[in-house]
């Protein structure tokens, strides 16, 4: 398996064990859904790049995670970064790549016009670092 399809996987399984933000969300997918009611997250754009060294076959994938809540206000999206963030920390090994670093990039929150209902939107852009087990 390919370390960007393995990364998107293996972030789904973490946030999916983390059951304080799932009870929070109607849904989590691979992809941003055609129809979903909010709240809802979402894997986003995946990059992946060469990280490897003579004796390990290695990978940098960044990872964009979208998180969408219909509310007036952006102050529920405070409480699901942090989950997300905790979630992140301990992944482990995924189809036979093991994550050795995963570290927030950036993130950003802002209201979301362009959807019904309006509401807002964070992104997050985590840097992940790979290594093929075996």
């Amino acid at each position: 398996m390919s370390a960007e399809v393995a990364a998107r996987a293996a972030v789904i399984a973490a946030l999916k064990a983390d059951r304080a933000l799932m009870d929070g969300l109607n849904g989590l997918f691979d992809g941003e859904p055609g129809r979903a009611s909010v709240p809802y997250a979402f894997i986003d754009a995946c990059i992946g790049a060469d990280w490897g060294g003579k004796a390990m076959d290695g990978r940098e994938v960044r990872l964009s995670l979208a998180l969408r809540v219909g509310d007036e206000a952006a102050a529920r999206l405070g409480g699901m970064i942090g989950r997300v963030d905790v979630a992140m920390a301990g992944m482990g090994v995924h189809d036979g790549w093991r994550i050795v670093t995963a570290r927030l990039a950036r993130s950003r929150v802002a209201r979301d016009e362009g959807k019904s209902p309006v509401g807002w939107r964070a992104v997050i852009d985590y840097r992940l670092r790979m290594v093929r087990e075996g």
